[in-house]
């Protein structure tokens, strides 16, 4: 029986998130033990006040601990808590590396060749022919013999004091009664980016129909939206709301509560949107559906059925009119009919709808040629 466990994922928003059925799963096969979660110091919000693990490992990977002598004390920080098992989530360098030189009895997950001869087992990563969170349970099965997996989908806990200040940001802005959309137009990849003059046709069909519009994104997403937000006849309402850059990533999660639903790209806040039980639209363009689809049953993913897809590359190849077919061939109107499909379903704030345990296949329509 394992005492003290230690789960490592270094990577994104989206990455991170898809590990917490992975640690509810791990408490409920050990309940006593010691669970510790490794991930990137810049995501903290996401997982810090998680209730299944028992401390949160935070590793400054683009800052403080980005040099050789600062990389060897942190591995020596964790080799003296002395984990009994490491399991590995993410095959990057700087994780394979902590992983192999963490001095756990049992080393298990996904790894770079260059360190595999120091885990006790290696599993590949399926996530081209199945969700992430499954093939994260397959380590767990092949590792430890688990059968039975407590998946409670996507989680995510803040802080009273994000949720408080989202909650004020959210009533600051938007009168009472009106319900909000929030529209996540940016993506890490351009590939997975819808055109930013089809969202704004969306937005301003919604403010039209007295929908308020709320902007979200980091930093990096600025231009994007302010593009977008140019291009949008009913820019000047008062109920388009710009927050890029704008709100921490708990402050995201608790101003998603009061939203009605999230139109976004397959994104990090997408997977925000999923733990936080918000209804959800997206477009999928380059990532694999079968690995990355919003992980809830009320959510609609919609996709086209382009040869190239998906093609895994951050910028697309193809010149005129064919760049970025998978995503100019996802027209306004079939977004907005499964738009007003959630809306007529649910059409109340994301924390006053049912979270139903269990159910987690979105639904996925991949338009045919008749359709665009």
């Amino acid at each position: 029986m394992y005492k003290k466990i230690l789960v490592i994922n270094l990577m994104h928003i989206g990455d991170l998130l898809l590990v917490t059925p992975v640690l509810r799963t791990l408490r409920a096969n050990y309940p006593n033990a010691h669970i510790a979660l490794l991930a990137d110091k810049k995501l903290a919000d996401l997982v810090q006040y998680n209730k299944n693990i028992n401390e949160c490992l935070l590793i400054d990977k683009k800052g403080a601990d980005d040099t050789v002598p600062n990389f060897i004390k942190f591995v020596k920080k964790i080799r003296a808590k002395k984990f009994d098992l490491v399991i590995n989530l993410h095959r990057n360098e700087r994780a394979s590396a902590l992983a192999a030189f963490s001095g756990a009895k049992k080393i298990f997950g996904y790894s770079k060749p260059g360190f595999s001869f120091l885990f006790t087992k290696v599993f590949p990563n399926l996530k081209a022919v199945e969700h992430q969170i499954h093939s994260h349970f397959d380590v767990l099965s092949g590792a430890l013999g688990i059968t039975n997996f407590d998946d409670g989908g996507v989680e995510m806990w803040i802080d009273e004091n994000s949720k408080s200040n989202a909650d004020k940001i959210f009533h600051d802005n938007f009168s009472d009664g009106t319900k909000v959309i929030a529209f996540n137009i940016g993506a890490s990849w351009h590939t997975k980016r819808w055109l930013d003059d089809y969202f704004a046709k969306c937005a301003d069909i919604l403010i039209e129909r007295g929908y308020g519009v709320a902007f979200l994104g980091g930093g990096m997403d600025k231009k994007i939206v302010a593009a977008c937000v140019e291009k949008m006849q009913q820019k000047n309402s008062s109920l388009v709301k710009i927050f890029t850059g704008e709100l921490t990533l708990a402050e995201v999660a608790g101003f998603l509560d009061n939203c009605v639903l999230m139109l976004t790209t397959d994104s990090g806040p997408m997977h925000i949107g999923v733990a936080r039980n918000i209804p959800i639209v997206t477009m999928f363009g380059a990532s694999p559906v079968p690995g990355f689809y919003p992980y809830d049953a009320k959510d609609i993913l919609i996709k086209t059925p382009v040869s190239c897809h998906p093609c895994g590359k951050h910028i697309c190849p193809k010149k005129g009119a064919e760049n970025m077919e998978c995503m100019k061939k996802i027209p306004v109107e079939i977004v907005m009919k499964y738009v007003d499909e959630i809306l007529a379903e649910y059409g109340h704030p994301a924390q006053e709808i049912l979270r139903v345990y269990g159910k987690y296949q979105c639904r996925v329509i991949e338009l045919e040629e008749g359709n665009f």
